[in-house]
């Protein structure tokens, strides 16, 4: 095991793809000499040189489109797309060819195409620095979104994505860039869990919150605060936002009995509300009381002085698992 940060790790897993497949080859503004603005790709140019780590204009749907040809002729491209906000002006090629091509010629054009994203607020950035632009995706047919939270998650579900033939959304949760963590570098790709199941990240017994990214760290802050009141918080990292691994989350959700959904994204037709959604349908008669989203609010992102407002924090999560645990105990043995 080797402690790196969620960047180096990320970094590693780059460097392992495009030394187990030579059609791996990397696109994005700044990635080669510069080393990307969150140097995730630094040292990369020197190793693999110029042919492999492509910089690029400042053009997202050129970029991406570039990378539609080169998965044409076999390659399995890697886009960076260096803010979360700059990922529109290359919407159109990512819902309408990236994620259709596969179904439209039936099978016969595979995408396999990996598009990172650094993401989320946190960093004390502009809009279009900070955005959360997940739930877009998730929505189009067709591809494949994760969200890391942890280095070793960064470490494998990025090469796991690269590998895949399927097109991947790939978050990164750049608050976090900097976190440590236990990486394991050496165990085969094939035994690491796949990037779509969800991961318990703490257990427990009295509600479950349900995150991912780097809301991740906050829930689990959360539930630490929760037992010095003696309540029982499982944290579940859902890695996948599609698809959703429904077996793990279900699963804590019918011993629990109470839901709590937080991300950063807004809260109109957002990921939490799908999730709620399907856990309603799946857990109907094991829900104590009404889940609970926590979320942004529904606003353009605000400026650096005022996120700490518009983020979800520890206080606003406990907040929501004191109604849900409240409301279940509300409920007399009939209701229930």
């Amino acid at each position: 095991m080797t402690t790196l940060t969620l960047g180096k790790a990320l970094g590693a897993g780059l460097r392992q793809a495009m030394k187990d497949d030579d059609r791996v080859v990397l696109l994005g503004e700044d990635i080669g000499k510069l080393g990307g603005v969150f140097r995730i790709t630094d040292g990369l140019l020197d190793e693999f040189g110029a042919q492999r780590v492509i910089d690029t204009p400042l053009a997202e749907s050129g970029i991406v489109g570039t990378a539609v040809g080169l998965a044409f002729r076999g390659y399995r491209p890697v886009v960076e797309i260096q803010f979360d906000g700059f990922v529109y002006p290359a919407f159109d090629q990512i819902v309408a060819q990236v994620a259709k091509l596969h179904y439209r010629t039936q099978g016969t054009v595979r995408m396999p195409i990996t598009i990172r994203i650094p993401w989320a607020g946190g960093i004390g950035a502009a809009e279009h620095h900070s955005e959360s632009p997940e739930a877009y995706f998730v929505h189009t047919a067709g591809l494949r979104v994760i969200a890391v939270s942890n280095p070793q998650d960064a470490y494998t579900c990025l090469r796991q994505a690269i590998a895949s033939d399927d097109p991947v959304i790939f978050f990164e949760p750049k608050r976090v860039y900097h976190s440590k963590g236990e990486v394991d570098l050496e165990g085969a790709l094939a035994d690491a869990p796949p990037m779509g199941l969800a991961r318990v990240a703490r257990e427990g017994t009295d509600a479950t919150i349900i995150t991912y990214g780097a809301m991740v760290g906050t829930a689990l802050d959360a539930a630490t605060a929760a037992a010095d009141e003696g309540r029982s918080l499982e944290v579940i990292d859902l890695r996948s936002l599609s698809p959703v691994d429904y077996d793990t989350v279900a699963a804590s959700v019918r011993k629990t009995g109470r839901v709590v959904v937080a991300h950063e994204a807004s809260r109109e037709a957002g990921v939490a509300a799908e999730v709620i959604a399907s856990l309603t349908e799946k857990c109907f008669d094991w829900l104590e009381a009404a889940p609970l989203r926590v979320t942004g609010h529904d606003i353009p992102y605000p400026p650096a002085k005022l996120e700490k407002y518009h983020l979800p924090d520890l206080d606003r999560i406990l907040d929501a698992v004191d109604r849900v645990i409240g409301d279940a105990q509300s409920l007399t043995g009939a209701e229930r």
